[in-house]
């Protein structure tokens, strides 16, 4: 009989298992889809484009180191596995300023001079393009955040910039190198206008990104770092910084995480950029939607 009854509780236990965990998930589900009922204030998310899955070559950032002598990134074929949501524009300064006035965001380096709310949020540091897409993610129940350079790479196609000098690997003198990179360090200090443009100004990528390689360095999530080169060219050592972030647009350019204002200094090396700005990238999926709906909302 004890067996009986033990055995009938055990049946009991699995069936009732299973349900619990259906009817949570039901509830989750009517939660993420219906809404939860809280208080909160709408706002539109930014324009976004999906990058598809494919295969592009990429040069990693960073200082690569060979023989004591700095070189350039090996270049290699890498692959985008999965759909990537990203904003077509750089967050603008009137999308800023909704945090500022929500009071989740600061308010950026010389917001005053504004006259045109539809060009691209400037003055920005690192930590002000996190607090945003944490605000952002808030206000619309689902996850940013920023690319990463690669990411960007895979974005920006064609547009984006290719740092390296095309000097020999093999090649054991510095003053090659020095010298090159004096030429292209002159070339990117000549005149230009440094003003930030209207959303737009500066055409598309292949993919449907807009304004990459404008006067508007992006922020990524990409931590800075030296890698060393073995005699073969393999990897020997990696080090990064992440209190040093890249930073990308017309070249790229290793910054501190709290500069707002590139040509005050701050930059690692190299032409400082004209401005700093950032987009993000969305997080699609059901389970990065029922993470925000169970999350008590913060004000």
């Amino acid at each position: 009989m004890s067996t009986v009854r033990r055995d009938a509780s055990v049946s009991l236990a699995s069936l009732l298992l299973p349900i619990g965990i259906l009817c949570v998930l039901t509830v989750a589900t009517i939660v993420v889809v219906v809404g939860d009922g809280r208080d909160r204030t709408a706002i539109a998310a930014p324009t976004v484009i999906t990058v598809p899955p494919h295969v592009f070559r990429y040069r990693p950032s960073g200082e690569y180191h060979r023989f004591g002598i700095v070189v350039d990134a090996p270049e290699t074929e890498t692959r985008l596995d999965s759909p990537m949501t990203i904003t077509k524009y750089q967050i603008t300064a009137a999308e800023y300023d909704r945090c500022v006035a929500d009071r989740a965001c600061k308010p950026r380096e010389g917001a005053g001079a504004d006259t045109d709310t539809r060009i691209p949020a400037t003055g920005i540091d690192h930590d002000d393009a996190a607090h945003y897409a944490d605000w952002l993610g808030r206000r619309t129940r689902t996850a940013w955040r920023l690319p990463t350079d690669r990411e960007l790479a895979a974005a920006a196609g064609s547009k984006f910039p290719d740092d390296a000098l095309g000097i020999d690997p093999e090649a054991r003198n510095p003053a090659l190198r020095w010298l090159a990179d004096y030429r292209r360090e002159a070339e990117r200090k000549a005149p230009r206008d440094p003003r930030p443009h209207p959303i737009g100004s500066f055409g598309e990528s292949e993919w449907g990104l807009a304004d990459f390689g404008g006067n508007v360095w992006e922020w990524t999530a990409t931590c800075n770092r030296r890698v060393d080169l073995d005699a073969t060219g393999a990897q020997a050592g990696v080090s990064e910084s992440c209190g040093i972030y890249v930073a990308s647009g017309r070249h790229r350019a290793p910054l501190s995480s709290f500069i707002r204002e590139p040509k005050s200094g701050g930059c690692s090396v190299g032409t400082p950029p004209d401005n700093l700005g950032f987009r993000l990238v969305r997080e699609d999926g059901f389970f990065t939607r029922l993470a925000f709906a169970v999350t008590p909302r913060r004000p």
